[in-house]
């Protein structure tokens, strides 16, 4: 079951459940779109793309929650940089 984290990991935007305008990627970092673009759709973790995260149901979340864990990097963009040079 993936990890629908609360915010985004480069701007710690609040992200809400349903919004497609949210991306992951394989290790399940989350990320608005504004800096999804802004990273190139490249994960500044671990290189991989960004994708749109999938939507869960309304009727699961009651049996699957959403995550409440917070995980920011404001360094994300810099790391991201670097990795590029």
């Amino acid at each position: 079951m993936l990890e629908l984290r609360p915010n985004c990991e480069c701007c710690d935007r609040d992200l809400a459940l349903d919004d497609p305008n949210v991306f992951i990627c394989t290790m399940e970092c989350t990320w608005c779109g504004d800096c999804a673009r802004d990273l190139a759709d490249t994960c500044p973790n671990c290189g991989g793309g960004l994708t749109p995260r999938p939507i869960r149901p309304a009727s699961w979340l009651a049996r699957y929650p959403a995550s409440t864990t917070r995980v920011f990097a404001p360094d994300c963009r810099e790391r991201l940089t670097a990795s590029r040079a």
